[in-house]
Formats: structure tokens, C-alpha cells, sequence
């Protein structure tokens, strides 16, 4: 991914909050040199000092089976994004567009029955646990588990490389970033209204 100096983020703490809090991800490889994606929840595990990315995936989407021949498997992450009009600065210039992502390479492999019975547990408990009555992997009946367990392929994805991009206007001085935070918060739209809350908290880190 091109990333201009300015929008590098190199603090991989920050990177790690920000995969887990945007963990609806696109996973890319290629099938006879043709790129396939497929978007997905992922979990990201910290073993050791290795991170590993796991998720499943339908048994009858075919891209599960590229994960032997691809020696790089690209996911991506996004967040807020939005475009920044060039009416909001205090000088010309031409508009242009803010957003957050993140690009993950890796090698993926296929979880076995137990590794994936333990990732759909730890998926069921993060996004259940908080719920008034959460449907959780000890609640649910063996027969209903062991049926659509045959119909997924869990992976995990072992992270070789991380870039991470957020351009929100730091190339812009403290008048105009403030003047562009205003305006997206007073846009009729949900991104540009998350993005301007971006913006504010990247200005204080």
C-alpha cells in the first residue's frame, strides 16, 4: 500500500486497537491469478511474540482452498472515511478523501475440529457476552453444532507484515484540521460523523 510520510502509522499498539475495534475484514487471494476476496469477522491472537489472524469460512466458497498455493494472504481493514471538500480550508486547493486501513500479509492454513471449536467459542463470547441473553457455544445442542460445523473451514493467518495508513488531514495546520472535524460533524452522514470523532481523538494522541 502507498503511504505518504505523513499518514504512516508506525505505533503498532494503536494498529492492533484499531484491527480489533474494525475486526470485519477482507481477505484476498488469488485463484488462477484471478483476485478473490471474501469479508468476514476475524479474531486476532497474540502467541508468543507471533500474531495470528483466525476466521472461517463457508465450505462451499472456494477460496479456502487457495490458502495452500498463495504464500501471501492480504487482508484488509477499514474504518471511518469520508470526503473532505476543499471549501473548508482557508486557501485553494483541491478536495480530497479521509479514511483509516490497515493491510495484513501473511501465510494462512486450515484450523483443525479443535482449534476451530475453541475459535467459535472466543467468536460467541465476544460478541454475545454482553447481551441480555447471549447465545453461547455451551448453550447451543451438540446435533445443531455438529452440523454447521461441517459446513465451515476454520484458518488462521500468521501476520509477516503490517502497514497501516490514517489520513486525517495532519498535513493540514491546527485552523483548518479544526475547521474540517466542524464540517464533518455537521455532515447528514454517519461516516463523515465518525471520521470527525477520529480526527479529534488522533489530534490529543
Amino acid at each position: 500500500m502507498f503511504i505518504p510520510k505523513y499518514f504512516q502509522v508506525k505505533n503498532m499498539d494503536k494498529v492492533i486497537g484499531f484491527m480489533e475495534e474494525n475486526s470485519f475484514a477482507t481477505v484476498i487471494t488469488t485463484q488462477n491469478e484471478k483476485p478473490i476476496a471474501t469479508h468476514l469477522p476475524l479474531q486476532l491472537q497474540k502467541i508468543g511474540m507471533e500474531y495470528f489472524l483466525t476466521g472461517h469460512l463457508a465450505y462451499g466458497n472456494p477460496q479456502w482452498r487457495t490458502f495452500e498455493s498463495c504464500e501471501n494472504v492480504l487482508v484488509i481493514y477499514q474504518g471511518p472515511h469520508a470526503y473532505i471538500s476543499s471549501s473548508w480550508y482557508k486557501h485553494e486547493n483541491v478536495p480530497t478523501w479521509n479514511y483509516q486501513a490497515v493491510h495484513v500479509y501473511g501465510k494462512a492454513t486450515i484450523l483443525g475440529a479443535k482449534e476451530l471449536k475453541q475459535d467459535l467459542t472466543k467468536l460467541l463470547e465476544k460478541y454475545e457476552n454482553h447481551r441480555e441473553n447471549p447465545i453461547l457455544w455451551n448453550k447451543l445442542s451438540p446435533q445443531l453444532l455438529e452440523r454447521q460445523l461441517k459446513g465451515i473451514v476454520g484458518f488462521k493467518i500468521k501476520v509477516e507484515e503490517i502497514q497501516a495508513a490514517y489520513k486525517l488531514s495532519q498535513n493540514r495546520d491546527e485552523e483548518d484540521y479544526q475547521n474540517i472535524i466542524k464540517k464533518l460533524q455537521e455532515e447528514d452522514n454517519i461516516n463523515s460523523q465518525q471520521l470527525a470523532e477520529v480526527m479529534k481523538k488522533n489530534n490529543t494522541e
